[in-house]
C-alpha cells in the first residue's frame, strides 16, 4: 500500500469537506479527518507536527495538483543546470507558477530571475508527473512543465535562489535536486526530438 498517496488523498477529501461543506456535524467530522490525516502524514517521516500542520495550512478547497514550470536550455549537447543556493544541489531553471501569469510568462520569469538571461519560450517539450515516481516521495503532486527555450542576452546575476549557473554533459552531472530535476527527465528530454513528452 503507497501510504504517502492515501493519506493525501484522506486529506484532499477532508479539505475539500471543510470548504464546501455547510452542515456543522459534517463540518466537524471532516476536520477530525483532517487532523487524522496530518496525524499519518507526520508518522511517515521524522518532521514534528507544527512542521506538518504548518506546510498543509494553506490548503483549502478542492485539490488539484501544483504547477512547476522549467526551462530547457542547451548548447553544444550540454544542459543549463542552476545550482540551489541552500541545499547546493542543481536542477532546471525554474519554480512553481505564478497565479495571473501564462506558463511561457513564468518559465521566462523564473530563468531571469534564476540566472539574469532574457529568454525566447519556445514550446511546451514534456510534462511529468511528481506522483509517478514512488521513490521521491513529495508532499503535493506536481505537473512539471518543461519549456525548449533560447537564450536572447544576459548573463549570470547573483541572486536569493541560486548560487551558480553552469552547462553539464550528461556523463557528468553534479548532484541534482531530484525533487526538481531527475537524471531519467534530463536523458528523456536529451534524446527527445518531436513534440511534448506527456508522464
Amino acid at each position: 500500500m503507497d501510504y504517502l498517496a492515501t493519506y493525501k488523498e484522506l486529506l484532499s477529501i477532508a479539505q475539500a469537506g471543510l470548504h464546501y461543506g455547510n452542515d456543522k456535524f459534517d463540518r466537524f467530522r471532516y476536520q477530525e479527518l483532517n487532523d487524522l490525516a496530518l496525524q499519518l502524514l507526520q508518522s511517515l517521516g521524522d518532521e514534528p507536527q507544527e512542521v506538518i500542520n504548518d506546510l498543509f495550512s494553506h490548503e483549502s478547497g478542492y485539490q488539484t495538483p501544483k504547477v512547476d514550470v522549467r526551462a530547457w536550455i542547451t548548447q553544444e549537447n550540454k544542459i543549463l543546470l542552476v545550482q540551489d543556493s541552500k541545499t547546493q544541489e542543481w536542477s532546471l531553471p525554474g519554480g512553481y507558477a505564478d497565479v495571473g501569469s501564462s506558463p511561457k510568462e513564468n518559465v521566462r520569469n523564473e530563468v531571469y530571475e534564476e540566472t539574469g538571461l532574457t529568454v525566447d519560450v519556445r514550446q511546451l517539450k514534456a510534462v511529468f508527473d511528481t506522483n509517478l515516481r514512488k521513490d521521491i516521495p513529495q508532499a503535493f503532486q506536481y505537473y512539471k512543465l518543461v519549456f525548449d527555450c533560447e537564450i536572447l542576452s544576459g548573463s549570470f546575476t547573483e541572486n536569493m535562489e541560486t548560487s551558480q549557473m553552469d552547462y553539464f554533459a550528461m556523463d557528468n552531472l553534479p548532484i541534482l535536486s531530484k525533487k526538481r530535476t531527475t537524471k531519467e527527465q534530463l536523458v528523456q528530454l536529451m534524446q527527445q526530438d518531436g513534440p511534448c513528452n506527456f508522464e
